[in-house]
C-alpha cells in the first residue's frame, strides 16, 4: 500500500509505473488496474533448498537469485529511471543483480536487518536514534530518507493534515483498527473493552479488511452493540479525523494517526512494530499497552485512565501531530522526480 501511495503520486506527474509482484490477492490486482498502474505477476515458485539466510526469506517463496531473474525478465522491455524495492526478503544480492534494469534503485526498509545496494533508502518510521540504524548497511553514495517527514500517506491525509483538529480531552467517538487482517483478533478485544465502559452517546467505528478471518463475528458484534463496521474502507482519513481516540496496532497507521493528531492506545501485533512504538511512547504520542496479559482488560484500563485525565488526551494529540508537523506528503515523489 505504501508503494501504491507513491505510485499514485508519481502518476500525477505522467510517470509510467509498473508493479512486479508475486501472490497478489485479486482485489489488490483490481485496485492497481483501476488506478492505471501496470502489473506483472511472477509465477509462484517454491524452492526451499535455495532460500537465503535472511530472517524473512520464506516470505519470498524462492531464492533471491530466482526472483531476480524473473524480475529482470518482467522489466526487460525498456529502460527504467527508478526501481523501488519493498520486501524484507530482498537485500544487496537482489539489488546488485537488478542494477542493469534501472538507472537508480530506492529501497524501502524499516527493520534495518540487512545490507542494501541502493541509491536511496527510505525508512519512514520514528526511532530515537534514526541516524545510526543504517551505518555500514548502505553504500556511501546512498541518500538516506529517515523519519515520518518522508511517510508515504495517501492524498486525503495530506489534505486533512493541513487542517489539524487538536482534541480537547473529551471522548465521544472511538476508532478501532488493528490492520486489515488482524490474525489475533484484537479487534474483538477492543470491542469487548468498550462495551464495558459507560460513555453516553458514544459513537464507535470499527475498521477491518475484506479478508479478516473473524469478519462475520465482528460484524455481528457491531450490529449487537450499535457500532459501525467498515469493510475495506477508503475513508480511513475521514474516520481518523473525526475520532477522539483510536485503538489499534503500530505500522503505517501510526503515521496516519500522527498526521491527524489522533491520540491512540496501541497494542503491538508484529515484532517489527516494537521499537517504533517504544519511541512513540517515549515521545508521549501514544499509550503503548503491555505485550502480554489480557488485551481487553488492558484496553479497558487505558481508556478509563484517559477518561480521568483529559489533559493527557490533549497532550497525546499535540505530541502526535508534532512528530508529523514538517510532513507535506510530497517529499519522496519530488526526490524521485528530480532524479
Amino acid at each position: 500500500m505504501r508503494c501504491l501511495t507513491l505510485a499514485d503520486s508519481l502518476k500525477k506527474n505522467s510517470v509510467q509505473t509498473r508493479f512486479v509482484c508475486r501472490n497478489l490477492p485479486d482485489h489488490l490486482c483490481r485496485m492497481l488496474a483501476g488506478k492505471n498502474h501496470e502489473l506483472t505477476l511472477l509465477n509462484t515458485v517454491q524452492n526451499d533448498q535455495e532460500m537465503d539466510d535472511l530472517a524473512h526469506a520464506y516470505w519470498l517463496g524462492t531464492s533471491q537469485t530466482i526472483d531476480a531473474e524473473a524480475s529482470i525478465q518482467a522489466l526487460s522491455d525498456q529502460s527504467w529511471d527508478w526501481l523501488i524495492v519493498d520486501h524484507y526478503a530482498l537485500d544487496i544480492r537482489w539489488e546488485g543483480k537488478m542494477q542493469k534494469n534501472a538507472k537508480k534503485i530506492m529501497a524501502i526498509d524499516d527493520i534495518a536487518d540487512r545490507q542494501h545496494d541502493c541509491d536511496v533508502l527510505l525508512d519512514q518510521n520514528f526511532y530515537l536514534e534514526m541516524d545510526k540504524r543504517y551505518i555500514g548497511k548502505v553504500p556511501v553514495r546512498c541518500q538516506l530518507l529517515l523519519g515520518p517527514r518522508y511517510a508515504l500517506l495517501r492524498e486525503e491525509f495530506r489534505q486533512l493534515h493541513a487542517q489539524p483538529r487538536f482534541r480537547n480531552g473529551t471522548v465521544k467517538r472511538i476508532l478501532i483498527f488493528f490492520g486489515g487482517v488482524d490474525i489475533y483478533n484484537y479487534t474483538t478485544c477492543a470491542i469487548n473493552a468498550i462495551t464495558r465502559i459507560d460513555i453516553p452517546d458514544l459513537y464507535v467505528d470499527v475498521v477491518i479488511g475484506m479478508l479478516h478471518p473473524f469478519r462475520n463475528q465482528i460484524e455481528a458484534q457491531c450490529e449487537q452493540h450499535g457500532f459501525i463496521c467498515h469493510i475495506q474502507t477508503d475513508k480511513m482519513a475521514t474516520l481518523m479525523a473525526a475520532a477522539d481516540l483510536a485503538i489499534g496496532a503500530g505500522g503505517v497507521a501510526s503515521w496516519e494517526r500522527c498526521a491527524l493528531g489522533l491520540p491512540a492506545i496501541v497494542r503491538i501485533v508484529a515484532e517489527n512494530q516494537l521499537e517504533c512504538a517504544d519511541a512513540l511512547s517515549s515521545a508521549g504520542a501514544i499509550i503503548k499497552l503491555s505485550d502480554s496479559g489480557d488485551v481487553s482488560q488492558d484496553i479497558l484500563n487505558a481508556i478509563e485512565s484517559l477518561m480521568q485525565a483529559q489533559n493527557q488526551l490533549i497532550s497525546l494529540s499535540t505530541s502526535a501531530y508534532k512528530i508529523m508537523e514538517s510532513w507535506t506528503g510530497n517529499e519522496v515523489a519530488n526526490i524521485l522526480m528530480a532524479g
